[in-house]
């Protein structure tokens, strides 16, 4: 007997998993018929998921985290069984502002963070109005991490597919977004791509796949086939040699309705940087699978609970330790412990590995992809201060 099961999702690239699932027939693999819900807003979507509207939802990976520590407001509780992606996000800037920097010394290679702060800095140093999806985002937390001390940083809320718009009208300067929308504003004219976000954190979670808190016990069957449906749609998507076909599933007027050459430049991490521009590669622009990216791993957790909760008055190792409990690296093992290769610990240092690294787990070793900041810090659960 098939099941329904109601998702929601914002449409950025990083909502194929969900989508590809159901219609790759991997949820039909599960006995399980998603039914998708496109939504255009992020605190549209936490809602509909706090309310029951839908059963799970593609989120973005701090918002479980503000819910448990009461930040924003809104009182939703929830559980982050799988990691969907790492990186996908491009921060942009108007032409004009592109320009300046580049009087101002820029000369990049769209992968030195540093060299591109020092630049912008030069041409605002009272400051920069950046749009970002979502308060509560890794979009915002990457512009506090690459600015944070430099440059006063002003951010706008702008749903993502406003964020072409809002930078052309004059409403924000700069914006740090999903794909595909930074590229649809450079096709428009509206915007120069400046960085991944990958250049400040090499493996930063960008979404998840989130439960209101107990969803999972309650519901563990159901669970276990929604988290392996997902998760196989990961898997599939890592592979090179699909791009073409995944791009022409995800470019539906239902899905993210955009350009399909659009979708497979970002894929691939060949994004045009500017409207006369030439195309550059950016490696690991975006990872679904590969390195143990879907594992959710506590300390990834807990990086974002220390910098939200001190940058909100919080005490930052008492967040930290709150937010590590929103991610369910035990539900991960529990259902996907027979299909993938499960890291023998939950935890890691973020940061301490610029190139890949192989850790012990359930089946021998897995190995980890790069994970390193720009300026080397590193962040250690065990010793966050």
């Amino acid at each position: 007997m098939t099941t329904e099961v109601d998702l929601g999702f914002v449409p950025l690239l990083d909502a194929a998993p969900l989508i590809l699932a159901e219609r790759l027939g991997f949820a039909a693999e599960e006995r399980l018929h998603l039914r998708l819900h496109p939504v255009r807003s992020w605190s549209l979507l936490r809602d509909m998921l706090s309310s029951g509207h839908v059963a799970a939802a593609q989120m973005l990976s701090a918002v479980p985290i503000a819910g448990r520590l009461g930040l924003g407001g809104a009182a939703v509780d929830f559980d982050a069984p799988l990691v969907l992606s790492l990186g996908g996000q491009v921060i942009g800037v108007s032409p004009a502002l592109g320009a300046e920097m580049r009087l101002n010394g820029l000369v990049s290679d769209f992968s030195d963070a540093l060299a591109t702060r020092e630049a912008l800095v030069r041409a605002r140093p009272n400051g920069v109005r950046f749009g970002v999806p979502f308060p509560f985002s890794m979009h915002a937390e990457l512009l506090h991490l690459w600015l944070g001390g430099t440059l006063p940083i002003s951010t706008v809320t702008v749903p993502p597919a406003q964020m072409p718009t809002a930078l052309a009208s004059g409403e924000i300067e700069a914006f740090c977004v999903g794909e595909p929308w930074g590229s649809v504003a450079v096709a428009g004219g509206a915007a120069d791509l400046i960085l991944p976000g990958t250049a400040i954190w090499t493996a930063p979670p960008e979404k998840v796949l989130a439960v209101r808190r107990g969803w999972a016990e309650e519901n563990p069957d159901l669970a276990g086939r929604l988290l392996r449906a997902i998760w196989r749609a990961c898997r599939w998507i890592s592979q090179p040699d699909v791009r073409a076909a995944a791009s022409d599933l995800l470019a539906h007027t239902d899905a993210l309705n955009v350009d399909p050459e659009m979708i497979e430049r970002a894929l691939s991490g060949h994004l045009l940087l500017s409207q006369n521009g030439a195309v550059i590669d950016s490696p690991g622009f975006i990872n679904f699978h590969d390195g143990a990216a879907n594992f959710p791993w506590r300390s990834q957790a807990a990086w974002l609970g220390w910098n939200m909760g001190r940058r909100h008055g919080l005490d930052g190792a008492a967040a930290a330790d709150t937010a590590s409990s929103c991610w369910r690296p035990d539900l991960f093992r529990l259902h996907l412990g027979e299909d993938a290769v499960l890291p023998a610990a939950s935890a890691k240092v973020e940061g301490a590995n610029p190139e890949p690294v192989t850790a012990g787990a359930n089946r021998g070793t897995v190995t980890l992809g790069r994970n390193a900041f720009f300026d080397g810090r590193i962040f250690d659960l065990s010793a966050p201060a």
